[in-house]
């Protein structure tokens, strides 16, 4: 592999956000997109959604959390209520990341709220204390244009980063994001920054560390059963890291 110079690495950095910033949109694994999709079902209608991802790398948010691994969902909505569990589970290394989250949220048209709790399998998931608990929990807002989503999330309280002084960063990250169709494939392109230090991004200031693009196939049988195939490049700015993710997923998604 080459090495690319300070100098080289900038301009690609700056390239692709200039190409990139023109249509954004949201990066989340095909599962993480299909527990999100579970507070969009039809006003009326009760839903639920099994599905698995398998990845070659974990990358959130512009950060790279793990290697090959298994990425399962199960959620359930009515009305645009949202209860959802994801995880990952990495299988090349036994001691890689292994997480997991519930998120429960609200969807009216565009307007969304949410609340996760993260969990990363380090000590004991039934410690909640502040201050030894490994969880982190989250709130997220956000509006859908259809052609454009902002969203915001922040860490409320747990296991969050650092600031420069030492306490608590409530670490947040806003995101601009958009879909487009191109070629038979549905296109997502993410722009997201960290708006401030926190040692949870890595960050000491503003920082941009999330361009990414991805494509996705889905291939559709029988109504319900969804066999998605999606590949992505990540850049993060403010790293200087560059990610190639690929992967193959299985959603079912019944309704009544």
């Amino acid at each position: 592999m080459k090495t690319i110079s300070k100098m080289g690495f900038k301009a690609l950095a700056i390239s692709i956000f200039l190409t990139l910033s023109t249509t954004l949109s949201a990066q989340e694994t095909t599962s993480r997109l299909y527990k999100e999709e579970a507070g969009k079902s039809p006003k009326d209608s009760f839903s639920a959604t099994i599905g698995v991802d398998l990845v070659d790398q974990y990358i959130w948010r512009g950060q790279n959390l793990g290697n090959v691994g298994l990425q399962p969902t199960l959620g359930i909505s009515y009305k645009g209520l949202s209860l959802s569990t994801w995880g990952h589970i990495g299988i090349a290394n036994w001691a890689d990341t292994k997480e997991l989250d519930f998120t429960l949220s609200y969807t009216y048209k565009g307007f969304s709220v949410c609340l996760t709790d993260y969990w990363f399998s380090q000590g004991s998931y039934f410690q909640y204390k502040n201050g030894k608990t490994t969880h982190i929990w989250e709130a997220g807002i956000g509006y859908d244009f259809d052609f454009l989503a902002v969203k915001w999330f922040t860490s409320l309280s747990g296991n969050d980063g650092l600031n420069g002084s030492g306490n608590r960063a409530y670490s947040s990250y806003f995101e601009l994001a958009a879909p487009f169709r191109l070629a038979t494939l549905d296109w997502l392109v993410t722009v997201g920054c960290s708006p401030w230090y926190s040692t949870f991004y890595g960050n000491t200031h503003f920082a941009v560390t999330n361009v990414t693009l991805k494509a996705t196939k889905d291939f559709l049988f029988k109504e319900k059963y969804h066999l998605p195939v999606f590949a992505g490049l990540t850049v993060n700015p403010d790293s200087k890291k560059v990610y190639l993710l690929f992967g193959v997923g299985f959603n079912f998604e019944a309704k009544r």
